[in-house]
């Protein structure tokens, strides 16, 4: 919500953002668009989309995206609370304005627009951009040029510029909705399709634009010496290295399947659990947990509770893995060993290593999955039940909670 004296009663307090990632990133090299491309085991366009969910201060997050990417999008994204993505345009420009049409039936009072190829913005700033917007209408992140800045002709200097007089700018840009909409849909109508940036637009179209402090973190991913700059950074902050470990075991009763690691596998048996009774999901839930020193499924889920009765597992750990990125740090690896004499899990191996990528967010070679009998001793060798033990490491940032 917006909650700030400027503005004005009879406007929206719905505060919304847009990530834009429609485009190709064909400078950053690699063989899928940037946006895609990992850092440090997440995809780069994740983070931007976890910062705005997350968010107290936000109500709606748009994605815009390529039609092409649509599979990659939705693992990158899964388990984050954010509106259906809508395809993007030719240009950033027509992008921005097509998550505003989008936008529009909700009519929100603030609009974010926020570049996925800058996963390193904070929540900090997020609400420096809200606040500016409620206060001025349009406002932008900006940072001083520090360093001189000369003006060229045919290769040779010009030129000396007066540098106290000119920023560099960032995004998120944030903007009263409705004039932001109604001066891209300006624009389009007198063919102009050129701008790079929000700002520029709006100042097009007459608008006065503020600006608010911006951060040296705040970088955009262009090339690919930014991703190798990126990926040594985001490893050497994320120093503080931590191991979780996780235990669930379930009974076998009436019913034809048993979910696994987040996949349907027949059997000639259910499992008995207030949820869908995933083994393995519940104890990398408990791991990832255990490793924040956050409680356990239990505190978090109640099987009291009867709104969890029957609810897919894959909820737990998203929440779970959440918690370690709101804290600022990163999944590095899961590793799953089920227990049981049937049914089998090897034939399902990568489709549930998959599942629980896409579901935690990180690339398949960061999860382990591995199966084992009793020998037939105990409940498991007895073919009474199974049994999951995970083990969950994370790193986060030095100091963190």
């Amino acid at each position: 919500m917006i909650g700030e004296t400027g503005a004005s009663p009879d406007v929206s307090d719905t505060v919304a953002a847009i990530v834009v990632a429609a485009g190709r990133g064909v400078r950053a090299g690699g063989q899928i668009p940037k946006q895609y491309r990992q850092i440090a085991g997440t995809p780069v366009i994740r983070p931007s989309l976890a910062l705005f969910a997350l968010h107290d201060a936000v109500d709606l997050v748009q994605p815009v995206v390529h039609a092409d990417d649509l599979p990659r999008y939705a693992g990158a994204a899964a388990g984050l609370d954010v509106l259906p993505p809508v395809s993007g345009g030719a240009t950033r420009q027509a992008s921005v304005r097509a998550g505003l049409e989008a936008l529009a039936a909700k009519a929100p009072g603030i609009v974010l627009i926020h570049d996925a190829a800058r996963p390193f913005c904070s929540a900090a700033l997020v609400s420096r951009a809200i606040a500016a917007a409620a206060a001025h209408g349009a406002a932008i992140p900006a940072l001083p040029v520090t360093d001189t800045v000369k003006r060229l002709e045919a290769g040779r200097v010009v030129e000396t510029l007066d540098r106290s007089a000119l920023c560099t700018v960032q995004t998120p840009q944030s903007f009263g909705f409705a004039k932001l909409i109604d001066a891209h849909r300006r624009a389009a109508a007198a063919g102009r399709e050129d701008f790079t940036d929000d700002a520029a637009l709006a100042e097009w179209a007459g608008m006065s634009v503020a600006t608010f402090d911006g951060e040296a973190t705040n970088v955009k991913l262009t090339t690919a010496d930014d991703f190798v700059r990126a990926e040594a950074e985001r490893l050497t902050a994320l120093a503080d290295v931590r191991t979780g470990s996780g235990f669930d075991v379930h009974s076998f009763g009436d019913g034809d399947h048993v979910m696994l690691g987040g996949v349907r596998i027949p059997h000639t048996q259910g499992v008995v659990g207030h949820s869908d009774a995933d083994v393995a999901l519940h104890a990398l839930t408990d791991a990832v947990l255990g490793a924040l020193a956050d409680g356990d499924i239990g505190q978090h889920f109640p099987p009291s509770d009867p709104k969890w009765k029957g609810a897919s597992s894959d909820r737990f750990l998203a929440f779970a893995i959440e918690r370690v990125r709101a804290r600022g740090g990163i999944v590095a690896h899961l590793d799953v060993t089920v227990v049981c004499e049937a049914p089998r899990v090897g034939p399902h191996r990568d489709a549930i290593r998959a599942r629980i990528a896409e579901i935690a967010g990180i690339a398949i070679e960061r999860v382990a999955i591995k199966a084992t009998t009793s020998e037939t001793l105990g409940f498991t060798g007895r073919r009474e039940g199974l049994v999951a033990m995970a083990t969950a490491t994370v790193r986060l940032p030095w100091g963190a909670p």
